[in-house]
C-alpha cells in the first residue's frame, strides 16, 4: 500500500479540480506545486483591498449550466460582463467588433452601412485565395481599416514578429457583430468569483495535503513512489525529458502598479493597445472586475514575450511542427498507465477555464 492514491503535480485549476473530486470520492491525495501559492495562473492577491489577477485577467464564462452551478457552489460569482476597449493612437474603440466599433471607425449607424464598407474593403483582397500569412488573412476577412487599427499591431506584439511572418491559421475567422453589443463573450453565464479566484482554490483544496515551493522534477522518483498514480499538469515535453524535442510557447510579463489616491485610472477593466509603438498589449485595472469603490487602484501592464526554457509558458503555438511533436509525446503518454496527463501544458492545448472544469467533472475518478 502506498501512502497516497494520487500524487497531483500542479495546484492550478486542472490539478485542484481533480484533487477536489478525488477527495470527495474518498481518495487520499498529495498536491505539490513549485509556486509559493495555489491557483496557478488564476491566482489573485489582495492589495489594498483589491483582488489583483497576478498572471493576467481571468473572466469565467460558460453556457454549460452544470459547470456554472458547480463553480457557484464553490464560491458565488458576480455578474461582471467583459467589455474590453481597444486604444489606437489615442482613440478608443469597443470590442469585440460590433456596431459601436463600426460607428467609431466610420460614423455609420446601421448594420447595412457597416456591412457595405466591410464588403467593399474585403473585395480588394478577393484574389487572395490562399492567404500566406496573418496580414493577408486578416485583410481578406476584414479589410484594411479594421486590420490596421485593431489587428496588426496587437498581433505583432502578441507573437513577437511581423504580421507577414505570422501564420495565416492564427486568424481563421474574425467575428463581426452587427448590433450595439459590447459583451465580449456569447456564453449564457459570465462573472468573477466574489473575493477573487484564490478563494476557489482554497475551497477546492480544503482538507487535502498540499506542499508548495516543491518542484516535482527535483525528486520525481521519490514523489512517484508515494502514490499509486501521478496526475501531471505540467509541460508534457518536460515530463519525458524533452526526448523528442522542445515544444514552443509564448510567455507573458506583467508590471503591477499600485496607484494610491487614484480611484479610477482608465474606467474599464481591460484596455487593449493595438498600435505596435506601445510596448504592452493591454492594461488591466483590477478593481473593475468586482465593481470596487476603494480609494486606490491597481493596474497591470501586460507584455507578450518570447518563451525560453525556465520561463512561464502561457500559450501553446499549435503550428504544424509543434502539433506533430505533441502527437509523439501523446503516444508516449498513452503508454504510461500510471500517469494521468491533463491541462493546458500537459495536453498542449489552449483551454478556457470552463473547459477544464467540464473535462474534470466528466472524468471517472
Amino acid at each position: 500500500m502506498k501512502q497516497y492514491d494520487y500524487l497531483i503535480v500542479g495546484a492550478g485549476l486542472w490539478g485542484s479540480m481533480f484533487a477536489y473530486r478525488a477527495h470527495k470520492a474518498g481518495k487520499k491525495c498529495l498536491v505539490i506545486d513549485r509556486n509559493p501559492h495555489i491557483g496557478g495562473g488564476c491566482y489573485t492577491e489582495s492589495i489594498n483591498g483589491i483582488n489583483v489577477h497576478k498572471y493576467g485577467p481571468h473572466i469565467f464564462h460558460t453556457s454549460n449550466k452544470r459547470v456554472w452551478e458547480f463553480m457557484n457552489s464553490i464560491v458565488p460569482f458576480n455578474d461582471f460582463i467583459n467589455s474590453p476597449i481597444a486604444c489606437y493612437k489615442g482613440k478608443r474603440y469597443n470590442l469585440p467588433f460590433n456596431m459601436n466599433t463600426f460607428h467609431q471607425l466610420w460614423g455609420v449607424n446601421t448594420p447595412d452601412e457597416a456591412k457595405a464598407i466591410i464588403e467593399r474593403q474585403r473585395a480588394e483582397y478577393a484574389d487572395l485565395e490562399e492567404p500566406r500569412n496573418l496580414e493577408e488573412q486578416a485583410l481578406k476577412l476584414a479589410g484594411r481599416d479594421i486590420y490596421e487599427t485593431l489587428v496588426k499591431g496587437y498581433s505583432e506584439k502578441q507573437w513577437g514578429m511581423k504580421a507577414t511572418d505570422i501564420p495565416a491559421f492564427v486568424i481563421r475567422r474574425l467575428p463581426f457583430r452587427f448590433e450595439f453589443n459590447n459583451n465580449y463573450f456569447n456564453d449564457t453565464f459570465q462573472g468573477i468569483p466574489t473575493g477573487g479566484y484564490t478563494k476557489i482554490f482554497q475551497t477546492l483544496l480544503d482538507g487535502i495535503e498540499a506542499r508548495l515551493d516543491t518542484d516535482y522534477f527535483q525528486n520525481r522518483n521519490l514523489f512517484d513512489s508515494l502514490a499509486d498514480k501521478t496526475v501531471f499538469t505540467g509541460q508534457i515535453d518536460a515530463f519525458f525529458d524533452y526526448r523528442l524535442g522542445e515544444l514552443d510557447f509564448r510567455s507573458l510579463r506583467f508590471e503591477h502598479k499600485l496607484m494610491e489616491g487614484v480611484r479610477d485610472f482608465q474606467g474599464n477593466a481591460v484596455v487593449n493597445y493595438t498600435e505596435a509603438e506601445v510596448p504592452y498589449t493591454r492594461c488591466i485595472e483590477h478593481k473593475h472586475f468586482e465593481f470596487g469603490q476603494q480609494p486606490d487602484t491597481v493596474i497591470t501592464y501586460e507584455y507578450s514575450s518570447k518563451w525560453e526554457k525556465g520561463a512561464a509558458p502561457y500559450y501553446p503555438i499549435n503550428n504544424d511542427r509543434n502539433n506533430a511533436l505533441y502527437a509523439g509525446y501523446s503516444e508516449l503518454a498513452a503508454q504510461r498507465k500510471d500517469v494521468i496527463f491533463g491541462g493546458r501544458l500537459a495536453e498542449y492545448k489552449y483551454y478556457d477555464m470552463h473547459q477544464i472544469v467540464e473535462n474534470v467533472l466528466e472524468m471517472n475518478i
